[in-house]
C-alpha cells in the first residue's frame, strides 16, 4: 500500500466527505435488497427491530466502503472515475478514513448481534471482511476473476434481511444471494468495458485489461444466460408465485438480449460503447425491479391475489 497523491494538500474533512466514504450510491442498492429480503421472508419482525437491522446492514456496508477507499486511495488517485473521492482529492487523510471504517464496521456488527441475533451479525461481519479484505486487498489487485469471486460481497444483504426475520437460513435466501452473485460479473464487466483505460492506468487486472474485450464480451453473455434460469429458481422451488416468476422471465430475458448485443459485437473507435452503457444502466434497474417484484409477489400471496 502506497501513499495516494502525496502532493495533495489535506484539508479538514466535513460530514459530506465522511458520507461520501460510505459510497451512498452503492448503499441504496444494499439497503433496498436487504429490505426486500426482509419483506419477502415468511414471518414478521417488530418494526423497530426491522429498522435496526436495516440500519446495521447500511452502516456495515458504509464501513466496508470506507475501508475500501482507505486501502485503494493510491489507485483512486490515478483513475478519472474515482479521483474526486475524499482521500485522493485531498479533502481527507487516510487515517481518518481507516478509523471511520473500522468504527462503522464494529458498531454495526455489535448492534446487530445484540438487537437481532448473532447469526445475522456473524454474516454481516463476514460480508464486511469479504469486501474490505478478500475483495479489496487480496482479489482485486491479483486476478481478473476479482469481480466473479468478489461479487459475493454485495450479495449478502437480502440473506441477512431474511435471517433477521426468520432467524435461520433456508434455500430461498441462498437463491437470492446467488442471483446477485451471478448478476455482478456482467454488471461490472459492462462498466469495465467502457472505463478499461482507467483500470489499465491503475494496474488493476480487470477482465477487459487482462483477457481482452472479446473474451469479456463472451463471458458477459455466458453469465447473463446462466442468470435467467437462476432468477426463476425461486418460482421453480415454490418459494414465490406467478407474479415473480413472470417478472423474472421477462426481466432476465431482456438482460440476456442486451448481453447478446454486447457479446456478439465488435466495438469500433468513436462508437461510444452504447450497447455496453445500455447494459450497465439496465443491470441496475434490473436488480431493483426484480427484488421489488419479489416483495410484490409476497404481498399478493398474503392478501390472496394469487394462489
Amino acid at each position: 500500500m502506497t501513499t495516494a497523491n502525496p502532493q495533495a494538500l489535506i484539508m479538514p474533512a466535513d460530514w459530506r466527505d465522511f458520507f461520501a466514504l460510505t459510497k451512498p450510491g452503492v448503499m441504496r442498492l444494499v439497503i433496498f435488497t436487504a429490505v426486500c429480503g426482509m419483506l419477502a421472508a415468511p414471518g414478521t419482525i417488530n418494526p423497530v427491530l426491522a429498522f435496526t437491522a436495516i440500519l446495521c446492514i447500511a452502516v456495515g456496508a458504509g464501513g466496508a466502503a470506507a475501508l475500501n477507499q482507505w486501502w485503494e486511495a493510491d489507485l483512486d488517485a490515478v483513475m478519472k472515475r474515482t479521483a474526486k473521492r475524499p482521500i485522493p482529492s485531498g479533502r481527507m487523510d487516510r487515517t481518518s478514513a481507516r478509523d471511520f471504517g473500522f468504527a462503522l464496521s464494529g458498531i454495526s456488527v455489535m448492534t446487530m448481534g445484540l438487537a437481532i441475533g448473532w447469526l445475522a451479525a456473524g454474516i454481516l461481519a463476514f460480508s464486511i471482511f469479504y469486501y474490505a479484505y478478500l475483495y479489496t486487498v487480496w482479489l482485486k489487485p491479483r486476478t481478473p476473476q476479482n469481480i466473479v469471486i468478489g461479487g459475493g460481497a454485495g450479495a449478502f444483504p437480502p440473506l441477512i434481511g431474511w435471517i433477521a426475520v426468520t432467524g435461520h437460513i433456508t434455500l430461498m435466501p441462498v437463491l437470492l444471494f446467488l442471483i446477485i452473485f451471478m448478476w455482478t460479473p456482467p454488471h461490472f464487466w459492462a462498466l469495465a468495458l467502457f472505463v478499461q483505460i482507467d483500470y489499465s492506468k491503475a494496474g488493476i487486472p480487470m477482465m477487459p485489461v487482462v483477457a481482452g474485450e472479446r473474451s469479456t464480451r463472451w463471458q458477459i453473455l455466458a453469465y447473463a444466460a446462466a442468470l435467467l434460469p437462476l432468477s426463476m429458481a425461486p418460482w421453480f422451488i415454490g418459494g414465490t408465485g406467478w407474479i415473480y416468476g413472470i417478472a423474472a422471465f421477462v426481466l432476465s430475458g431482456m438482460f440476456l438480449w442486451l448481453s447478446i448485443k454486447v457479446g456478439l459485437r465488435t466495438s469500433t473507435p468513436g462508437d461510444g460503447m452504447k450497447p455496453e452503457k445500455r447494459l450497465f444502466a439496465y443491470s441496475i434497474a434490473y436488480l431493483f425491479i426484480l427484488f421489488a417484484m419479489l416483495v410484490a409477489d409476497r404481498f399478493a400471496t398474503i392478501y390472496g391475489l394469487q394462489a
